[in-house]
């Protein structure tokens, strides 16, 4: 009998790169099919589960705060976003994602044929496996979905 071989960290986290890199460039393509850059079109994606701040925001998106609001900018311009005052501090202004946003990321993520054809090929079972493994691995909070 033959035993399996053993899945290292570095054979996962390589895989993992490949996947997510896959990932992303379907999302760019489709991001930009609606004329919107990876940044912003992220963006929206995070903002897709409620609203956030802006310093939220450029820690989530690991990018500089000046940068983060020339993205907001250009996106509350096309009537993507809007800034709404806190309602737990009037200093701090949330990005909200308006009914036009949310159809423009569920536009993209519709467009996400590469992606959508991958997961398509799992079973229910695999899905529910993956969805596990990944809240397990990535999620700080558990879902209250």
């Amino acid at each position: 009998m033959t035993a399996t071989p053993r899945i290292g960290t570095a054979q996962l986290m390589e895989l993992l790169s490949v996947s997510l890199g896959a990932y992303y460039g379907d999302f760019t393509v489709a991001a930009a099919s609606e004329n919107l850059t990876a940044s912003q079109g992220k963006t929206l994606n995070v903002l897709r589960r409620g609203p956030a701040s802006m310093s939220v925001l450029a820690t989530t998106l690991t990018c500089d705060a000046s940068n983060m609001t020339g993205i907001i900018d250009r996106l509350e311009k096309r009537g993507l976003v809007r800034r709404e005052p806190s309602p737990s501090d009037r200093r701090v202004k949330n990005v909200v994602l308006t009914a036009e946003g949310e159809r423009v990321i569920d536009v993209i993520r519709r467009k996400m044929h590469n992606t959508i054809a991958g997961l398509d090929r799992l079973s229910q079972q695999e899905r529910d496996t993956l969805y596990g493994l990944l809240q397990r691995t990535f999620n700080r909070q558990p879902d209250i979905t």
